[in-house]
């Protein structure tokens, strides 16, 4: 039987590379966007190329009231697309980038923020919970911004540092039900996270490889690649930790 993600926020960037390696390495997806339809529709119609089964349903991570419709729709899709009543994995990677230093920070910048990047970590995983396979695998996704500072970033740095303390709560809590959960954490990489700087900027890059120990940015599929292993490979044994995936950037 072939191995289900959930992969939110997986119409660009990392989610979409997580779900494209997936189904290079065999297994499908359930892929969330926020607006961008005709992106998610096309990672979809990649996957399906490849041989694998993909949808793309919409999701706002930012509103919880959501959640519970949201969940519905997973179950139609599982029953509809699988036959199944429950995936293998989830993976919360939905998030938006900002650069505000603490002192300029709003509060209503601040509330946006949690609401896109620890809000879900809690709710949208509780809400997901019934739905997910006994022994399935949760993926969150935090940043090298957790370790390492950099001004405009403290926020969005924090709040990445505590879904790695949740990280480790998740483990302990749903351990008696044999799911595993980790903690990736990116470096800078060639995206259009962030309005693009690192993918689009020559003297952003040429900083970031100059701070990482392999001598470039890094690249989505450098991270698609290894969230892939870590759901489809024997790692079921890795719990409660956090994984670095920066090509060792300000070591």
């Amino acid at each position: 039987m072939s191995k289900i993600a959930l992969i939110t926020g997986a119409s660009r960037g990392l989610g979409r590379s997580t779900a494209l390696q997936l189904a290079h390495k065999g297994g499908d997806s359930i892929v969330t966007y926020h607006s961008n339809r005709a992106e998610a529709e096309e990672v979809v119609r990649q996957i399906v190329a490849l041989g694998r089964k993909a949808v793309a349903l919409q999701l706002d991570v930012s509103r919880t009231s959501t959640y519970a419709d949201f969940a519905a729709a997973v179950q139609s899709a599982l029953r509809s697309e699988w036959g199944r009543e429950c995936f293998d994995f989830l993976v919360n990677n939905a998030g938006t980038g900002a650069s505000t230093l603490l002192t300029e920070t709003t509060e209503e910048e601040f509330e946006q923020l949690v609401n896109v990047h620890l809000k879900p970590v809690v709710f949208l995983t509780n809400a997901l919970l019934p739905l997910l396979e006994d022994g399935g695998k949760i993926l969150n996704v935090s940043s090298g911004l957790a370790r390492f500072s950099m001004p405009g970033k403290g926020v969005y740095g924090s709040l990445k540092g505590a879904v790695e303390v949740l990280t480790r709560y998740q483990a302990k809590e749903l351990g008696a039900r044999g799911i595993s959960v980790n903690v990736i954490a990116p470096g800078a990489i060639e995206t259009d996270f962030g309005g693009g700087a690192v993918r689009d900027n020559p003297e952003v890059n040429r900083m970031v490889a100059a701070q990482t120990a392999l001598g470039r940015a890094g690249l989505p599929d450098d991270i698609g690649g290894a969230a892939a292993t870590l759901l489809l490979g024997e790692t079921g044994w890795i719990n409660g930790q956090r994984i670095e995936i920066s090509g060792g950037m300000c070591l």
